[in-house]
């Protein structure tokens, strides 16, 4: 694809052809030099048409039922009057690379509204709980004219932060749970959540729930909120309450007034910029490092010395960048 080609794409994403849309997803998120050069003429074509989302990233251990939440908070907020992009990432397989890529199925009311997008994307080698190319997935999105973007991420841990880095708010959502398993959950994501949720609250689960809910309320007041500018709020939760969910969407909606007021989302997209770009400059230098003639003619045989024990692992590496710094 040529350059000319990206205008022509641009414009056909730029005028909501949903085939376009999910074209440019798919060049942005290859792998082959030829098309990242047409994703970045892309990109720049589209940026100034982007930005003008309200983003959320949602994260929750498996089965805490994030798909259910995020179909039921999409309808709701397409019925007032938005466009609703759901940028899904499924876990690869370490071993065979492949994907599940479940979420259409998973969110089968959603994915037929005209208003709604869904795109699951693989996470790949990707640390983080998000693809290597979301924020550039969130602006296409966001140049079609999709005003509410939600990021749902692997699952939770220490390398699920990273969501946190490239979105407006951090929605974490949590399992009813006893009060002895408040420690389950990491301190380092729930200091960067924005708005905790405590999901199936009813039925049989809905007394834990509002207790796991009360737990956490007294748990933050122990730490440190991420704004100044917010008091972290938890709230249990169920799907099937449609009265809940309007909170939920109605806490998004004071969340990004407060935040907008004081200047804190501005800054904070200003400083995920930056992170965007040396994001892109290590990813970029290890491809490169990758295809050096020079590395891939000394590596099997470093590989085979460091598995033998020949070598150390920082001294094969040493040689190995000295190779491509020669080179």
């Amino acid at each position: 694809m040529a350059k000319t080609d990206a205008a022509t794409l641009a414009q056909q994403v730029l005028d909501g052809d949903r085939r376009a849309l999910g074209r440019a997803i798919t060049l942005i998120e290859s792998s082959r030099p030829d098309d990242r050069e047409v994703a970045r003429a892309l990109l720049d074509i589209l940026a100034p048409h982007a930005g003008n989302s309200i983003r959320v990233g949602i994260s929750g251990a498996p089965g805490v039922g994030k798909s259910t939440s995020i179909e039921a908070l999409g309808n709701y907020v397409i019925d007032q009057g938005h466009k609703v992009a759901v940028l899904a990432v499924d876990p690869s397989s370490a071993i065979s690379g492949g994907s599940i890529l479940g979420d259409k199925t998973r969110m089968e009311h959603l994915s037929r509204r005209t208003e709604a997008f869904i795109r699951p994307s693989p996470s790949g080698e990707t640390l983080g709980g998000v693809a290597r190319r979301t924020r550039e997935t969130m602006q296409v999105v966001e140049a079609a004219g999709f005003d509410v973007v939600l990021v749902e991420t692997v699952g939770v841990g220490q390398s699920e932060t990273e969501v946190s880095r490239m979105t407006d708010m951090f929605v974490l959502l949590l399992l009813p749970s006893g009060g002895d398993e408040l420690q389950g959950i990491k301190r380092g994501i729930v200091e960067l959540a924005d708005f905790i949720v405590v999901n199936k609250a009813d039925g049989d689960t809905k007394a834990a729930a509002d207790r796991t809910a009360s737990d956490y309320r007294n748990a933050l007041r122990l730490l440190h909120p991420r704004s100044e500018n917010w008091p972290v709020p938890v709230e249990s939760y169920s799907a099937l309450d449609g009265g809940k969910t309007a909170g939920i969407w109605q806490t998004i909606c004071d969340y990004q007034e407060a935040l907008t007021a004081s200047g804190e989302i501005e800054s904070r997209r200003s400083a995920q910029a930056r992170d965007w770009m040396w994001s892109e400059v290590t990813d970029t230098l290890l491809d490169r490092f990758k295809l050096n003639d020079a590395v891939k003619a000394q590596l099997p045989e470093l590989e085979t010395a460091v598995t033998a024990g020949n070598i150390s692992p920082t001294a094969a590496a040493k040689k190995l960048i000295d190779a491509f710094l020669d080179r």
